[in-house]
């Protein structure tokens, strides 16, 4: 299987040996950040340094300012990865040892921005917004993340993009000195907790038949059992019935949007989903439309988009909730989260099959970190299991992040992949 390690640029400038090292593994390609969310990562193998802290959302090469002149909205230049174009020296550097280089951009997310301009963010139920993500369905919002997608994606050299939170995002996120775990919160209470009413938002439920204001109301009472503990101890419960009961509650998807529609009421839910589906379907067309002109002006042939994606439309983060049958008639295929047990894997990659076609990707994302809940010593049988389920490639996450041990049995589970 054709496999693709995730790298930044950070990995690769000023480490001499980065790129043979990454090729040694045995992947033919990589996906490399041009523009990311803040971050504080770890280099274990870096000659200068060992952690770089990412301050905030930021591009990793030259931004056109014509592209960006006049917009409120543009992205932030980084300081802390020496030189102009980190990600074009990356690049260069990686191509040079026989890797085909795709770029990895991150879109609806970006703590800066949405500190910045407030407006323009989700806001729950209780009218707390969230920086870290922007509403899509916000016209300015969508109108900058398809201009830099279509920048960011199109670098020199790039035969393809990743494009990562193309869609809605919520209440989960991982921040700094992060403090939200005190309540456990299931499918159905992040998705209660990631409805947007903004402006915008109320606007398009009204215009789906759901009084916002009752839609508001119904997703705050609904939640107050949560935060008494009521389906809290249901969720300890179900949590001591092992790991493997535990991953078929969490790819219970159908029953996560059941449980919503009994939350909220049937007429309520499938109005804010109706709203929600048509923003996250508009936003993914103008995005992917926007690459393929990017990369249709620069000749570039072949070039392929794949979306970050998860099977539950009502889902959203970093893996966005999709329609399998729409998002594979629009981009070229999906990556897909695949880390843990047989039942997750299925309950992911089954839903796109019916909807290959011999072009389609459908790209297992697998950690490959065994210090955040990667198994990389178990790759080769989790990669085969994922072929079986239709799976066309893998992802690994993440070469820059993964120390020697990590690297060594995925070296050694690839060797034995076909």
């Amino acid at each position: 299987m054709r496999a693709s390690a995730f790298v930044y640029p950070w990995d690769v400038v000023g480490d001499p040996a980065a790129a043979r090292r990454i090729a040694d593994l045995g992947v033919e390609q990589v996906t490399l950040a041009s523009a990311y969310h803040s971050t504080r990562a770890l280099t274990p193998r870096h000659p200068r340094h060992r952690v770089v802290s990412a301050r905030h959302s930021a591009v990793y090469y030259p931004a056109d300012p014509a592209r960006w002149e006049g917009r409120r909205l543009r992205p932030y230049t980084q300081d802390w990865v020496a030189g102009e174009d980190p990600y074009g020296e990356a690049a260069a550097a990686l191509a040079d040892a026989g890797l085909e280089v795709h770029s990895w951009v991150i879109l609806a997310h970006n703590t800066r921005l949405g500190g910045e301009h407030p407006d323009l963010t989700v806001r729950n139920a209780y009218g707390d917004h969230y920086p870290w993500a922007p509403c899509v369905a916000r016209e300015e919002v969508r109108a900058y993340a398809a201009a830099l997608a279509a920048e960011a994606a199109v670098r020199p050299g790039a035969r393809g993009v990743e494009l990562e939170s193309c869609g809605w995002y919520g209440l989960g996120h991982l921040s700094a000195h992060d403090k939200t775990g005190g309540v456990r919160l299931d499918g159905a209470g992040q998705y209660l907790m990631s409805l947007c009413f903004c402006p915008e938002c109320e606007a398009g439920y009204a215009a789906h038949g759901a009084d916002p204001e009752r839609l508001r109301r119904a997703a705050a009472a609904a939640l107050e059992p949560l935060w008494r503990g009521e389906r809290g101890e249901r969720e300890e419960r179900e949590g001591r019935e092992g790991r493997e009961g535990r991953e078929k509650v969490s790819g219970g998807r159908a029953q996560e949007w059941g449980e919503v529609e009994k939350l909220l009421g049937q007429e309520l839910a499938r109005a804010a989903a109706a709203w929600r589906d048509q923003i996250a379907s508009a936003f993914q067309t103008e995005v992917v439309t926007a690459v393929r002109k990017a990369a249709e002006a620069r000749r570039t042939e072949g070039f392929r988009v794949l979306l970050h994606a998860d099977p539950a439309p009502h889902r959203c983060g970093a893996n966005v909730g999709v329609d399998p049958a729409a998002v594979l008639a629009l981009a070229d295929g999906v990556v897909l989260p695949c880390t843990g047990g047989g039942a997750e894997r299925e309950a992911v990659l089954a839903p796109f099959a019916p909807y290959r076609t011999p072009s389609t990707v459908l790209a297992a994302n697998f950690t490959v970190v065994g210090g955040m809940g990667g198994r990389p010593a178990e790759l080769a049988g989790d990669a085969a299991h994922a072929r079986e389920l239709g799976a066309t490639e893998l992802r690994l996450y993440h070469a820059g992040l993964a120390g020697d041990a990590d690297l060594a049995a995925v070296r050694a589970a690839l060797s034995r992949l076909d």
